[in-house]
């Protein structure tokens, strides 16, 4: 696996882009890959502002290799360790997938080709998926007679509805670039060949925004799914109040743009803060 932290010129140390790089296996994984995700989480430095996960070569990851379905390899070591050990063990490897979710950043998996199985999970781990019209998910593991457990079910279910995550986990089959996209599990499609200049164009986006704004919206929405009306309105109203006080500290100056930005007019009687 390969690390790097980078960055434009204005934002040093902005960027971290983290790379499977096994591509003559499709970037097969291993419980040292995850082991190896889970040290790169509790280390992200706090100048980190977008997260970009992706796949040397023509595939993402083809999931679990192989050498792991041998007898002495990593489905037997689980299957055979006492009950409290074998739980400690997955929970070990899911923490490589977890840390994507922190909204101090915005975590971004960029897709080419097979996110098959560990693959799949990695991809749903990020906040948001950018894919290329040649990738191809599946959720293999009900073939080997094995249950997701990469967290690929709760992001499944979130992201795409119980009926449809039971679908693509029950049966294994692949789903499309063109499906991904209009269940909404990407949030956008590009020609192969130009998915890293989208994923550099998503990146500058976010970087464009003030960091304190977007971890606060990256907080609200992780929130949004398992709040009532209520209580989300109360998250925004406690957000807004804390980035309101902080301008007013830092003094004021309005949107980009000029006095006017690119808002349109507001409604008559003054400005919203919405």
């Amino acid at each position: 696996m390969r690390c790097a932290l980078g960055g434009p010129p204005d934002h040093p140390g902005s960027v971290l882009t983290v790379s499977l790089c096994r591509p003559d296996i499709r970037n097969a994984q291993l419980p040292a890959t995850w082991e190896a995700l889970a040290r790169i989480g509790d280390a992200v430095p706090d100048s980190v502002r977008v997260v970009v996960i992706s796949g040397d070569g023509p595939s993402f990851s083809a999931g679990l290799d192989r050498s792991a379905f041998s007898g002495d390899g990593l489905l037997g070591q689980v299957a055979t360790a006492p009950g409290a050990v074998g739980d400690a063990l997955i929970a070990g490897y899911q923490r490589g997938f977890t840390w994507q979710a922190d909204p101090r950043f915005v975590s971004i998996a960029a897709v080419r080709g097979h996110a098959v199985g560990a693959g799949f999970q990695l991809a749903l781990a990020c906040d948001l998926m950018l894919i290329a019209d040649d990738a191809r998910f599946r959720m293999a593991e009900v073939r080997y007679g094995l249950v997701p457990d990469l967290g690929g079910t709760h992001q499944l279910v979130r992201r795409i509805g119980a009926a449809r995550a039971l679908e693509v986990c029950g049966t294994g089959r692949e789903v499309t670039a063109a499906e991904a996209l209009s269940w909404g599990l990407a949030v956008r499609s590009v020609p192969a060949d130009d998915l890293g200049d989208a994923t550099d164009q998503l990146v500058a986006g976010f970087l464009a925004a003030p960091p304190e704004a977007l971890r606060s919206i990256s907080s609200l929405v992780a929130g949004a799914g398992s709040a009532t009306v209520e209580q989300q309105l109360r998250a925004e109203r406690v957000a807004q109040l804390s980035r309101l006080r902080d301008l007013l500290r830092g003094g004021i100056s309005g949107p980009p743009g000029g006095p006017a930005g690119d808002s349109p007019p507001g409604p008559p009687g003054g400005p919203a803060t919405g």
